[in-house]
């Protein structure tokens, strides 16, 4: 038992299992952020521009109710809100993500300061050279 725990202590600690629970974290959370976005800002300026459409009303009645038994209806119109939100929100994501790496990229290109060599290096250089002579 104390080998199979030691076992599943150095599983659970290896950097990539870590990385991923931090991953699933901080995807969460962007993940809420993201839905805010579509939820609060883009889908109120979607309503006005479709003039209010909503689609969550769309169904098919398969079987119309009778008696105590419920209609069996096939809501295909929540299916199109769904549709529609996973694609504005798949928008907002693939444009934060052009505009991460956008930023990212700029910040690979800036210019590597090298040192200066010092008064010891530049005269061991001198000696390197001298010696080639």
């Amino acid at each position: 038992m104390k080998e199979f725990i030691e076992d599943f202590k150095a599983f659970a600690m290896r950097g990539n299992v870590v990385d991923l629970a931090i991953a699933v974290v901080i995807g969460g959370a962007f993940g809420k952020i993201v839905t805010s976005l579509v939820d609060n800002v883009i889908m109120p300026i979607v309503g006005v521009l479709t003039g209010g459409v909503d689609f969550s009303n769309l169904a098919w009645t398969l079987k119309a109710a009778s008696g105590t038994s419920p209609a069996v209806v096939l809501g295909y119109g929540l299916f199109i809100n769904n549709i529609i939100n996973f694609l504005i929100v798949a928008l907002a994501i693939f444009i934060a993500i052009k505009q991460m790496s956008r930023f990212m990229k700029k910040e690979a290109e800036k210019p590597v300061e090298v040192p200066k060599a010092t008064r010891d290096q530049e005269l061991l250089v001198e000696i390197r050279d001298l010696l080639r002579k």
